[in-house]
Formats: structure tokens, C-alpha cells, sequence
């Protein structure tokens, strides 16, 4: 049986409304400071693809260490994405879950093979990433990160 390549969580994201409130709510809880947030480049540096088409939404991001799994907020804006579908679908909560792999593109089969089919993908400083969807057996999305 072939399955993904890693198995160890890097990230789990929360797709958010309001960065700022979520990122002060979680450095409450976990008692840290509130991280800053960034924006994510357009899709001229990204090569961002959804569901077959340039990615035209953006997100911002906040990030929380928390040991060997990170803690990701994810803010849509500024059009449709995976971040924005989550949202609109099913509000606030668990977006996905994210590994570290080799190579994107074997992941991508070999979860199409199994029938989560890739949502969407880009790049970002430093590597790519994509998002297959396995939410309809598994509940979340996956992402896998490339280092390039």
C-alpha cells in the first residue's frame, strides 16, 4: 500500500477571521507573545494555482512555535482560495495539517491515486507547497512542504 512519504506534522493551520484577535487569543492561552503576521506574496511570485486557475487570494499568517509542530493562523483576503472556501463552508477552525516531504508532486499522486485531488499549490520563499483535499475521509486538508 502506498501512503505518503513522512509522517511527521510540521504544522496545524486554523483558518481565522481576525488575525489579531485570534493571535492575541492563542498567546493568551499559551501564555507568549503575539506574534507578528505576514502577508502572503501574489500570485506573480507564487505561481499559485486553486483548483486550475491563478490563485487570486492572498492570506495572512501568524505563527506560533510550539515544539515539533507549529501552530499556523490563517486570515483570507483579497479572493478565492482554499483559506477563503474553508471559511466560507465551515467558519472558524482546523484548515489543515501540514508535512514535510521531498517532493510535492509524488504526494500529489499518490493521494490523487487515492482520490484526494490537489486543490491547490504554489510557491513560497524557499520551497512549495501543495493542499490536497482528503477532507471527506480524513476531515482536514493536507499540505505538503518542499524545501527547494
Amino acid at each position: 500500500m502506498s501512503g505518503v512519504s513522512s509522517r511527521n506534522f510540521t504544522q496545524v493551520a486554523i483558518v481565522v477571521r481576525d488575525i489579531e484577535k485570534a493571535s492575541a487569543a492563542w498567546a493568551r492561552v499559551l501564555g507568549v507573545d503575539k506574534p507578528g503576521w505576514h502577508l502572503t506574496d501574489g500570485v506573480e511570485k507564487t505561481h499559485g494555482v486553486y483548483r486550475g486557475k491563478p490563485l487570486p487570494g492572498k492570506a495572512k499568517l501568524a505563527f506560533f512555535d510550539t515544539g515539533a509542530c507549529r501552530l499556523e493562523l490563517i486570515e483570507p483576503v483579497g479572493g478565492d482560495s482554499v483559506w477563503k472556501e474553508h471559511l466560507d463552508a465551515k467558519g472558524e477552525g482546523v484548515q489543515h495539517l501540514a508535512l514535510f516531504v521531498k517532493d510535492t508532486e509524488r504526494e500529489e499522486q499518490v493521494l490523487g491515486a487515492q482520490g484526494y485531488p490537489t486543490v491547490q499549490k504554489g510557491d513560497f520563499t524557499g520551497g512549495r507547497y501543495s493542499y490536497v483535499d482528503a477532507s471527506k475521509d480524513l476531515g482536514v486538508v493536507l499540505e505538503f512542504l518542499q524545501n527547494t
